[in-house]
């Protein structure tokens, strides 16, 4: 498969290691020094464009890919929900094909399925309310993160008593804490840290007077994200529309 690379950070770096060693030929990296890249033949032999950047300028990138033909894997965050409209009229309607996922680790995939059979199982018990705590580097621009969203979203799928997400406390790099919101009872608090190179931790809680439940996923490195990155780009090579993780691991 070829593959090109639009952003070429350290998620770009270690997402072309991945696809290098399963085989795969990168034809065409963009980073924002050289962006007229987008017009090249190299970048339109391409199977597939794999996106990691900025809030900021995804849509835009996703948009000069698909004028040129080539589908798109997309991991950036803090967009998507202003853009997904549009993008699925142009996957239903122009034939187009977007990738997003607000976090492409396997594991984490696992345990999202775990979270939403976990909260079908908490709605029939109101006595135990829900936290989410999530933990990045401080070099994370959104709070809180795409994929807090992406788990409160499946959480609150399932349980009634829930009706929204609110951001909760943030403690910044230097330790100072902001706190944004209360939350009512009919919200779920999503509280985000900011902490040296953590690459990602991402924590649910159900707490009663008389006990707590507590799921947890701990990402070590990157690699986790840049190898689901790669599978989802060998997914997308085959399949046409707007696409996400639930196609890729159907749990």
């Amino acid at each position: 498969m070829r593959i090109a690379l639009i952003g070429y950070g350290k998620m770009g770096h270690m997402i072309e290691q991945v696809a290098l060693s399963r085989g795969h030929e990168v034809v065409c990296r963009i980073d924002i020094d050289n962006q007229e890249a987008f017009a090249s033949e190299a970048f339109r032999t391409a199977d597939v464009a794999i996106e990691f950047t900025a809030p900021a300028v995804a849509y835009g990138n996703i948009q000069k890919a698909f004028d040129a033909g080539v589908k798109v894997v997309s991991g950036s965050t803090g967009w998507f929900n202003a853009h997904e409209a549009e993008l699925r009229r142009q996957c239903d309607e122009n034939g187009k094909t977007l990738f997003w996922a607000s976090n492409f680790s396997v594991g984490v995939a696992v345990f999202a399925a775990v979270n939403r059979y976990l909260a079908r199982i908490m709605n029939r018990f109101p006595e135990y309310d829900a936290r989410m705590e999530e933990v990045h580097h401080v070099h994370k621009l959104d709070h809180p993160s795409g994929t807090a969203i992406t788990l409160a979203e499946g959480l609150m799928a399932e349980v009634e008593r829930k009706r929204a997400w609110v951001v909760g406390t943030l403690t910044q790099p230097d330790g100072t804490e902001v706190v944004e919101h209360e939350p009512s009872p009919d919200e779920l608090a999503i509280d985000s840290i900011r902490r040296g190179e953590v690459p990602g931790i991402h924590q649910i809680t159900w707490d009663s007077e008389a006990d707590s439940i507590t799921i947890t996923h701990d990402a070590h490195s990157r690699k986790g994200f840049a190898l689901g990155a790669v599978l989802a780009a060998e997914f997308t090579a085959t399949h046409q529309g707007l696409l996400g993780m639930n196609d890729l691991f159907p749990f």
